[in-house]
């Protein structure tokens, strides 16, 4: 039986109009402003992607009073034709609520040339810029729009992994004097994709925010003041969205944040693909509690040696064995019958995110002399499932047909 749910609808004046909306026609007090004065801070904001969070933050944001307009950067046509017959919203169902809420703006922002339509492409500045891709997906979505990013533009990463910035430094904006500023937010808001465009929020939780580098200051001398003003922007226009429930913190604290939900990930996301199961199916197995111990003493290991991370508080504490298999039980247990963002992925045939959770593990590890042998071991079983079900769905999986026969005799003569 399909449960039925009711709806609420958060709508605003249209902001274009003609053929589907003929995108780019400035029609708005917000863009009015915006483009009339070079000293006024652009209020737009640009959602490179269609992450579950980077959907929860958009409809958050389109129900605050004085909403900033909002631009969805969407990486081919399919998903642009997918936000059209959707009807040009975003669903976010809340405990068998649907809400939705419109007025919002999409590009294409990667760069295909002359099939796209023109009304689709832009080459305004992007000054305030949230990015909700997965993190195996950043380097490339963000070079596509790396031409339209200043040094004054701010970067807020809303997506999962670690080593995500030190790539994008090498690859993306190698130079520091013309690299724009980074903010990363760690939401524990839980999640499950519906669709392109809908998400089941099953959890509520909370976002933290915090500057981790901003170019010509030190990482942990910045406050407010010295941020970019788009920097500070950003952080002002989440912490005043209630539904977000949005805190900034400092770089120390958001480091912390980060590695707890890591840890999870690193854990749970990578034995459902190994075991090919659901969340709750890793609990009261004591196989599988054996591999997870062994995951968990090499991870805790790491992460209490980290230099960085020296000197803080009850770090043994914090990142204990013992408090890290509690943390990691408890989301087994709270998503028991849900499948891992991670199996889906390899279900799917797509890459996955593990070289940014336990593949970050193990560098640390290497670079502080820690062998991180099981880690290591389950990091390459996910790579190689994943590489399995590519082939299989692109119907290349290799048969060697010269044993065929070989097989085929020695059958016969066991008959």
């Amino acid at each position: 039986m399909v449960p039925t749910v009711s709806t609420i609808t958060v709508t605003g004046k249209s902001r274009y109009s003609g053929v589907n909306g003929a995108l780019g026609v400035i029609s708005t007090v917000e863009d009015i402003m915006e483009n009339s004065s070079k000293n006024a801070l652009p209020r737009r904001i640009y959602i490179l992607g269609n992450g579950n969070v980077g959907k929860l933050v958009a409809h958050s944001l389109a129900g605050i009073p004085n909403r900033p307009p909002i631009t969805f950067l969407l990486h081919h046509q399919g998903i642009v034709n997918q936000w059209y017959k959707g009807g040009k919203s975003i669903e976010i169902i809340r405990y068998g609520t649907a809400e939705r809420s419109s007025d919002f703006d999409v590009e294409l922002s990667s760069r295909h040339g002359r099939d796209e339509p023109s009304f689709l492409q832009s080459q305004r500045t992007i000054h305030n810029l949230i990015v909700s891709v997965k993190a195996q997906a950043t380097v490339e979505a963000l070079s596509t729009v790396a031409h339209r990013l200043r040094r004054e533009s701010t970067l807020l990463f809303v997506n999962d992994g670690m080593g995500i910035l030190d790539e994008l430094n090498k690859k993306v904006f190698p130079d520091p004097e013309t690299r724009p500023g980074y903010m990363v937010g760690v939401s524990t808001h839980r999640l499950r994709t519906l669709s392109a465009f809908s998400s089941a929020l099953y959890g509520i939780g909370t976002i933290g925010l915090g500057l981790l580098q901003q170019p010509g200051y030190d990482v942990l001398e910045q406050t407010l003041p010295l941020m970019f003003p788009s920097a500070r922007y950003l952080l002002r226009t989440m912490t005043r969205t209630p539904s977000l429930a949005a805190m900034g913190l400092a770089a120390i604290d958001l480091y912390q944040l980060q590695l707890e939900k890591l840890v999870s990930r690193a854990v749970v996301d990578t034995l459902t693909v190994v075991f090919d199961c659901r969340n709750g199916e890793l609990l009261d197995n004591f196989g599988v509690t054996r591999v997870m111990r062994l995951l968990i003493s090499e991870i805790s290991l790491v992460i209490r040696s980290l230099p960085e991370l020296q000197g803080i508080p009850n770090l043994d504490l914090r990142f204990s064995p013992p408090k890290l298999e509690y943390q990691i039980v408890s989301l087994a247990k709270t998503t028991a019958f849900h499948e891992s963002s991670m199996l889906q992925d390899v279900k799917h045939g797509r890459m996955t995110e593990i070289d940014y959770s336990t593949g970050y593990i193990v560098r640390r590890g290497k670079d502080l002399g820690i062998r991180c042998v099981m880690n290591y071991m389950l990091m390459q079983m996910v790579k190689g499932k994943q590489n399995m079900e590519s082939r299989k769905i692109e119907g290349s999986l290799p048969v060697d047909k010269s044993e065929l026969p070989v097989i085929e005799k020695w059958t016969s003569k066991k008959q």
